[in-house]
């Protein structure tokens, strides 16, 4: 498709993937699937987006891994940097003004996607992903991608689905995390799906959500736009954007959303008990990484332990991590709750280094 860009968002920490996602390595740049899920996620794009119309959106502090994991699978000047973490709809209205600088025709459409999720039918998601474009020129609205739930899950968010349009439907309600029951509900009905956290549209149509939807950030917009290149002057209208994901910022309050149902396999990563969803068992167990490994009446269980030697005995459905500094063992129906060990260890001065 003609005139499509791409805007990663990068500047994430994955918490739920610690003691190897850290805030001196975040989960995107991990190479739990072979390569960097940052890098994975811009060959994504081949065949669809050109490299040049590529762009980051990531912390000063990330910069060098940024670089590292998208050399020659982005814009010569495709790395945006937040002055600091302030959640989606903030990056994304940085973005937007980076945009408008560099002089790309507000009638572009951009897909603005995640950078550490896992899709394994890579020419399904292309497709998905030029379908939405038409969509969003057709409807002058942002599509988001849905995901067709497979089980009651609750760690997702979920968007409710009312009648067609064109290849899609008009979005009718976002819903929060469910309880086990009322994702039940949602499963059986049918007109239910997982948010992914993926938005397209056309430039000009983002920016006038913001103005209707986000008046008070969008007032910013302007000298954002021309302190992109002074890092303390973008840090100064940066810091009065209000710390809000896009969700609530946009797609809650807009009369413009779509939701295309993705043809593709997806799985966001969120924590370690993921990854038995998109790897082949050895043994009937899930090895991310290890030197050699042995099991005895064990199944179920992820590993994660570069260069180490790892026996199981008679334990099931447990994720065992190991680095330099660090042991994990915990129940994968537990394994949301590894983001309040990092929540801990943040109160611990003299662990601090593990963070």
């Amino acid at each position: 498709m003609q005139n499509l860009y791409a805007l990663v968002m990068a500047g994430g920490k994955g918490t739920r993937f610690w003691p190897v996602s850290t805030e001196k390595r975040p989960k995107q740049y991990l190479s739990l699937l072979g390569k960097p899920l940052l890098a994975k996620t811009l060959n994504r794009l081949d065949k669809l987006v050109p490299a040049e119309f590529r762009y980051i959106v990531t912390t000063r502090d990330q910069e060098p891994m940024a670089r590292e994991c998208s050399q020659g699978l982005m814009a010569d000047q495709g790395l945006i940097f937040e002055p600091e973490g302030r959640n989606t709809a903030p990056c994304i209205l940085m973005a937007l003004a980076h945009f408008d600088k560099v002089r790309i025709p507000h009638d572009a459409v951009v897909a603005i996607l995640p950078s550490d999720h896992a899709i394994l039918d890579e020419e399904q998601f292309r497709l998905t992903l030029e379908n939405a474009a038409k969509l969003a020129v057709e409807t002058k609205g942002i599509v988001t991608i849905g995901i067709k739930p497979n089980s009651p899950h609750t760690a997702y968010g979920y968007i409710q689905a009312g009648s067609k349009q064109g290849n899609g439907h008009i979005v009718t309600a976002f819903k929060e995390k469910p309880d086990v029951e009322t994702a039940k509900k949602y499963l059986a009905s049918g007109n239910y799906f997982w948010n992914a956290g993926m938005f397209v549209g056309q430039i000009q149509t983002f920016i006038d959500e913001y103005k209707m939807h986000a008046p008070q950030s969008y007032a910013h917009f302007e000298k954002i736009k021309l302190s992109l290149h002074n890092k303390d002057l973008l840090k100064e209208s940066y810091s009065k954007l209000e710390s809000i994901s896009f969700d609530y910022a946009i797609m809650e309050k807009s009369k413009k959303i779509f939701l295309l149902e993705a043809t593709f396999d997806w799985n966001d990563l969120g924590s370690w008990d993921a990854l038995d969803q998109i790897m082949k068992p050895v043994e009937d167990n899930y090895l991310a990484e290890r030197r050699s490994f042995h099991a005895i009446k064990s199944k179920g269980n992820v590993v994660y332990a570069p260069g180490k030697f790892v026996a199981l005995i008679g334990v099931n459905d447990l994720i065992v991590v190991s680095t330099e500094d660090a042991i994990l063992v915990v129940s994968k129906n537990e394994a949301q709750r590894v983001k309040d060990v990092v929540t801990w260890l943040g109160t611990q001065k003299e662990l601090n280094f593990l963070l």
